[in-house]
């Protein structure tokens, strides 16, 4: 037999028959070598397969606890973004209410400085006009006849044109009521003539000059107005059944 034959010839025990054989061989080996797979032959009951339980490991406790910390902190953070924006929101509208009010009180400032200084100017023109009004008497009034006069006259009418440069400089201007309706806001009513040449209410003549400052009055023209002029009554109307002579 080729079994035979590939066997080492050995003078112990040959087994008579297969059987004899298997039992012979030793438990080592007859359990698999190194590296080798054992295929698992045993019959297995017809039972359905059930998916296996998942149990939670120490791990993934940790893992859970961990993501719900994470997630309350994400909250927090979210919940201190909105805070903030909205503490943003009403730092801005406190910025624009402050803006608005310094430019509020900027414009207040300078509109209370430049009246300030328009009173002023207007109480200071209002001292030197009863300066101008003497010399534009002694103009009209003063005829001088010799050379000294006349020179002494030259001289102060140059002060006093002076004067009147400096004041159209400064934005004053005379009033021209002559000829016009009279106007209170204007106008200071000193006397009334009853005329037939010009009609009620007119201004006649300028007593004392008034002046503006731009706009504004710095003093009131001193005027006389007309008056409508008084019926004259004749004898013929004093008595009307009189006879006729």
């Amino acid at each position: 037999m080729i079994y035979e034959e590939n066997q080492p010839e050995n003078t112990a025990y040959q087994p008579d028959n297969a059987l004899e054989a298997i039992e012979e061989i030793p438990a080592e080996a007859s359990s698999p070598l190194e590296g080798e797979k054992v295929l698992d032959v045993e019959p297995q009951s017809a039972q359905p397969a059930t998916p296996p339980q998942s149990v939670a490991t120490p791990a993934t406790e940790g893992q859970q606890v961990a993501l719900e910390a994470l997630i309350m902190e994400t909250e927090a953070l979210k919940a201190q973004l909105e805070a903030s924006n909205s503490q943003s929101e009403a730092l801005k509208a406190q910025y624009a209410r402050i803006v608005a009010d310094f430019d509020n009180f900027r414009r207040r400032t300078q509109r209370e400085k430049e009246e300030f200084e328009e009173q002023i100017k207007c109480n200071t023109i209002t001292e030197l006009l009863p300066v101008v009004d003497n010399f534009e008497r002694a103009r009209s009034h003063l005829n001088p006849q010799t050379d000294s006069a006349q020179t002494i006259h030259k001289s102060y009418q140059s002060v006093y044109k002076q004067l009147v440069d400096s004041l159209k400089r400064l934005g004053v201007s005379p009033m021209r009521p002559e000829g016009k309706e009279f106007d209170p806001n204007l106008h200071e009513a000193v006397m009334r003539e009853p005329t037939n040449e010009y009609p009620e209410g007119t201004v006649i003549e300028e007593l004392v000059r008034g002046y503006f400052l731009g706009d504004r009055v710095v003093r009131h023209s001193m005027v006389k107005v007309a008056a409508a002029a008084e019926p004259v009554i004749t004898s013929e109307e004093i008595h009307p059944d009189s006879p006729e002579s």
